[in-house]
C-alpha cells in the first residue's frame, strides 16, 4: 500500500472515530501529503471538526479543504435569527471583551470584527459563533491592539516552547520585527505546527505571526 492510500485510510478512521464528524458525507483523497476532504456537511460546526481531525493525523502536512455546508432543515435559520443569537452568545462569553465585536451576517456567513488585546479573545468570538444554527461560514475580522511595551518576545516565546515536550528547540526559530512574530524552522506534524503557532500567539505584544515552520 503507498504511503498516500495509508494516509488516506488514516483521515478516514480518524473521521469516522470522531463524533463530532459526519465521516459518511466526506470524501478524502491524499496527495505528496496534502490531504483533500470533499462532500458535505450539515452544519458549519461538523465541517470545521472534520477539518481539525484531519489535521491531526500523522503524515499529513496539509488540508485542502472542499466540504459544502448544506443546513439539515432543523438547523436553518434567518440571517436576523442568527445576528441575534450572536449577540446574545457574546454577551454570555466571559473571555470575549464586553462591546469589542461588532457582527455581520449575510445568507449565513458571519463577518466579525472588532479589536481586542489577545489573540484568544480573536479565536474566543469565532469559538462562540461557529456552532449556531444557520451559520454557514465564519470570516474573522477581529484585530489585535497594538502594545508598547514590547521588549523582548522573542526570547519569551523560545522559553515558552522550550517548556513544551512537543518541541526541540534547536528546530524553531524566533524572530521579531515589531508585533510581528515569525516562526521558521521544522516541526515533527501539523499539530505540533499549530500549537507551535499558539505559543507564540500567547506573547505579549504579538499581534501578527507569519508560520512558516515546515513539517520534517
Amino acid at each position: 500500500m503507498s504511503h498516500d492510500a495509508r494516509l488516506q485510510k488514516a483521515v478516514l478512521a480518524e473521521l469516522n472515530w470522531d463524533p463530532s464528524v459526519p465521516a459518511g458525507h466526506i470524501g478524502v483523497t491524499a496527495n505528496n501529503g496534502i490531504v483533500t476532504l470533499s462532500g458535505h456537511a450539515g452544519s458549519y460546526a461538523a465541517k470545521y471538526a472534520a477539518e481539525r481531525a484531519a489535521a491531526r493525523v500523522d503524515g499529513v502536512r496539509a488540508v485542502a479543504e472542499e466540504i459544502e455546508v448544506q443546513l439539515e432543515d432543523r438547523f436553518k435559520r434567518g440571517d436576523e435569527a442568527i445576528a441575534g443569537a450572536i449577540v446574545e452568545r457574546l454577551s454570555w462569553d466571559t473571555t470575549v471583551p464586553h462591546d469589542s465585536i461588532k457582527a455581520q451576517v449575510e445568507d449565513g456567513w458571519i463577518s466579525l470584527r472588532g479589536e481586542v488585546r489577545w489573540h484568544f479573545q480573536k479565536d474566543a468570538a469565532e469559538a462562540a459563533v461557529r456552532p449556531l444554527a444557520g451559520v454557514v461560514g465564519v470570516i474573522n475580522h477581529v484585530t489585535l491592539k497594538p502594545r508598547v511595551d514590547v521588549t523582548d518576545v522573542s526570547n519569551d516565546i523560545r522559553t515558552a516552547l522550550h517548556r513544551s515536550w512537543f518541541f526541540d528547540g534547536d528546530t524553531i526559530k524566533v524572530s521579531v520585527d515589531g508585533g510581528t512574530v515569525r516562526l521558521t524552522g521544522s516541526v515533527d506534524s501539523p499539530h505540533d505546527r499549530m500549537v507551535a503557532e499558539r505559543t507564540a500567539w500567547a506573547a505579549p505584544g504579538a499581534v501578527k505571526v507569519e508560520n512558516m515552520l515546515e513539517i520534517a
